[in-house]
């Protein structure tokens, strides 16, 4: 997980620029994305469930960008328009402070208190601060850090009491075997992930339960019901996919935890999670538009919210209809060897997860970088050897949608429902949040 030194060293000539005879000058923008792919390989590192990297990535981005706005006056705070929050600390007037530095601060002082490895997260640190240090004066160098030291503090504040630290620790959820109910899947049989997660405080949302779903199709043996129709689709298509439709499963995969069998050997593929994919579209997004750093922290704190608010819906519909994955019921009533392309994360099937967090990313992105937006998605490249082409976020969260299907992990009604409750909380949020003075 440490950077390679020579990695680290040409990191770090990106991010400072230095003239011979003067100061060195700091890369603002490059700085807040470098915090943010330091971050994606804790989450990585440390196998955080989906559900649980979009709270990471939704505390440390608002700390970031809480810090970053003071920079430019017209852009407005997030947490104060959020339940929870004290009210933020304000600059002394009359002093100078740099808020990319007090931005990575806070952005850090949360991280390390939601996340694990820690140990990498400070040798990160403790080459950047330096760094900084050597483009301001002492006084300068010491309020930036103190700044973004008190936001990080109130941001920790508000997540120790949004109910993921109340819920630790309980039992474990195992389904059961009735009728089209939701059961541990193949090949490793994992207990329901995050059961809990609908009892999350969100963020802008009202509550979890404020975009409902209907039911998904009941059960039934009638060879003509939706039941068993949905079924007989994904197992056909699963038979019969193209080499197009493998790549576009495989590319939207993002399942930070599989677990790969090779005779009596068992051995886990690490890899981005679901929300860290859109992080990772944003900073492109950010990039490719040549952004400024106020803008590049708020693409960030919007995008984390929407993941954060949406995998909080979606998984409170996930428990309430605890419904049957595609392996289990096609196993039990069509194939006992079949397996799905992809592995089966384990969690219900309704609605699709990917699906639902990408509608409701894209349709923030869309907001703020424009419909028909094109980019080559190279998030995939480092963990994969995949990038893709898009002609606007939209078209990228369907395709995430679809590949649920390719894969054989989730049913048709699934992909869509998810889908449309996605662009509904994305739209709720666009219109909640005030976002510029």
């Amino acid at each position: 997980m440490k950077y390679h030194k020579a990695s680290l060293m040409l990191l770090l000539s990106v991010l400072f620029l230095t003239n011979c005879g003067k100061k060195a000058t700091i890369n603002d923008a490059e700085i807040l994305h470098a915090n943010e792919e330091e971050l994606t390989k804790v989450i990585i590192y440390d196998v955080f469930t989906p559900p649980v990297a979009s709270r990471i990535y939704g505390y440390a981005n608002l700390a970031s960008y809480e810090a970053m706005r003071y920079a430019d006056p017209t852009y407005s705070s997030l947490i104060t328009q959020i339940k929870g929050f004290d009210a933020p600390p304000v600059p002394e007037k009359g002093k100078i402070y740099n808020f990319t530095l007090a931005a990575t601060k806070a952005f850090f002082v949360v991280a390390h208190k939601i996340t694990f490895s820690v140990d990498t997260l400070q040798d990160y640190e403790d080459k950047i601060y330096p760094m900084f240090k050597q483009t301001m004066d002492d006084s300068t160098y010491a309020r930036s850090i103190a700044f973004g030291e008190k936001i990080g503090k109130l941001i920790i504040k508000r997540a120790m009491v949004d109910n993921y630290p109340q819920t630790r620790g309980k039992p474990k959820y195992l389904g059961n075997n009735g009728h089209a109910m939701w059961r541990p899947t193949p090949p490793d049989y994992f207990d329901g992930v995050e059961y809990c997660w609908g009892t999350m405080e969100p963020f802008v949302i009202n509550s979890s339960k404020q975009f409902p779903l209907p039911p998904p199709p009941a059960y039934s043996a009638d060879t003509n019901s939706a039941f068993v129709k949905q079924v007989q689709q994904v197992y056909r298509l699963n038979k019969s996919l193209t080499n197009e439709q493998k790549i576009i499963a495989r590319f939207w995969d993002d399942n930070p935890f599989v677990v790969q069998h090779s005779g009596h050997m068992m051995f886990a593929d690490k890899k981005i999670t679901p929300g860290g994919h859109w992080i990772g579209i944003t900073s492109i997004a950010c990039k490719q538009t040549h952004a400024n750093v106020v803008k590049v922290a708020q693409a960030y704190a919007l995008t984390s919210i929407a993941l954060f608010d949406s995998f909080i819906c979606g998984w409170e519909a996930k428990y309430e209809y605890s419904y049957i994955r595609p392996v289990s019921q096609i196993n039990e009533t069509i194939d006992r060897e079949w397996l799905p392309m992809l592995q089966t994360p384990p969690f219900p099937e309704y609605p699709a997860g990917h699906a639902d967090i990408s509608a409701a990313s894209s349709t923030v992105l869309t907001y703020l970088f424009g419909d028909n937006f094109k980019f080559l998605d190279t998030t995939e490249m480092r963990y994969i050897g995949l990038q893709r082409h898009f002609d606007s976020f939209n078209k990228a969260a369907d395709e995430t949608a679809i590949s649920r299907n390719y894969g054989g992990i989730h049913f048709l009604n699934s992909v869509q429902k998810g889908t449309f409750q996605g662009h509904e909380i994305g739209n709720f949020i666009i219109q909640k949040l005030k976002l510029k003075n």
